[in-house]
């Protein structure tokens, strides 16, 4: 039986198990159950005077449609809103206790787990296509190949950087090929504009508007994209499983929201990032797969698990065994699987 099977009968037992117990909180790892009486009444625990503490980010849509309707400060909740600028941002965040909820892309939240940051996945935000190499409007650099002896600007730590590694080794090249400055990612655009580096590991929206300035994008493989995971830690869903339950509504709540409003989904982000509304539109509708499965699980760990390799490698994780160990606990669905979007509604 795979591990991935394992895990997920076992995250099955666990929900049921949970539901059983009509008394008292039951907390544990992966398991987070729910005050008893609110099951028993199917109404939502009140949340009035608690406090949450949880990112948004531009490349996270469904965050900015969350904080600019303010659902979760309607439940009662005091919310901390902090901005990530990108998957390495969110998770020393998330390390740090800054945020109890942070967004990053699947290939971020695996290499912080396998380094000992004490996160689970609980919801599955987007499967997007949010990373490309681009090369500055009138370069040379036209293929994989020209970047031998260039410099390259990429943010470690976050998907366009194991989008780069990843497509060095699918064309034949090494790392110690190019020249890695590592930028985030707004820097390696403006690094790219001025000339101080030969190409760029993009991540939308920077690189959208990037392409409309005359950037080009000259690699792209959607399969080099991993999902964006929702992470939260894990004394978060010990401590407050209700307020966890909220945030998961939400997300759901908010999933289907910019499937109805797809115009307004784009102006938010147009405003949140300074894009034009142009390029937030291809963003939400060309680039950002919000109408995915929420849950994570094997599709997740199928895609994680050729990266995975990638970390010790590199020396980014010291072992394939804490990889392994990572990918056998980080993911936690009991959220999502019992997510009510419906408490949203007007």
């Amino acid at each position: 039986m795979s591990r991935t099977h394992l895990l997920r009968t076992a995250l099955v037992a666990g929900a049921a198990a949970s539901a059983l117990l009509l008394t008292g909180c039951v907390a544990g790892e992966g398991q987070a159950a729910q005050p008893a009486a609110a099951e028993a009444s199917g109404d939502p625990v009140s949340l009035e005077g608690q406090t949450l503490a949880i990112d948004f980010a531009t490349y996270n849509p469904l965050s900015l449609i969350i904080k600019d309707q303010g659902w979760l400060e309607e439940t009662g909740l005091e919310v901390t809103w902090v901005q990530s600028a990108g998957s390495n941002k969110a998770n020393e965040a998330l390390r740090a206790g800054a945020v109890e909820v942070g967004s990053t892309a699947g290939s971020a939240a695996l290499l912080a787990r396998s380094n000992g940051s004490p996160i689970k996945v609980i919801d599955i935000y987007s499967q997007p296509e949010w990373a490309a190499l681009v090369a500055a409007p009138g370069s040379s650099i036209d293929s994989v190949d020209d970047l031998r002896g260039k410099q390259v600007a990429a943010t470690k730590g976050t998907d366009p950087y194991f989008f780069l590694l990843q497509t060095l080794a699918a064309e034949g090249l090494e790392p110690e090929d190019i020249t890695v400055q590592n930028l985030q990612h707004a820097d390696g655009w403006a690094a790219l504009q001025n000339g101080s580096v030969d190409a760029w590991a993009g991540l939308d929206p920077i690189m959208a508007g990037a392409e409309q300035a005359g950037a080009t994008l000259f690699f792209r493989n959607v399969d080099f994209n991993s999902y964006g995971f929702l992470n939260a830690r894990e004394d978060f869903i010990e401590q407050k499983p209700e307020v966890a339950q909220a945030v998961v509504d939400a997300y759901e709540h908010a999933r289907a929201w910019a499937a109805a409003n797809p115009e307004e989904t784009a102006q938010i982000l147009a405003d949140v990032a300074g894009l034009d509304l142009a390029v937030a539109t291809t963003v939400i509708t060309e680039r950002s797969n919000l109408d995915v499965d929420p849950v994570p699980g094997d599709a997740q760990v199928a895609v994680l698990e050729e990266i995975g390799p990638i970390f010790v490698e590199l020396g980014d994780v010291a072992t394939q065994e804490q990889v392994d160990q990572a990918l056998d606990t980080l993911i936690d669905d009991e959220f999502v699987t019992q997510a009510d979007p419906a408490r949203f509604e007007d």
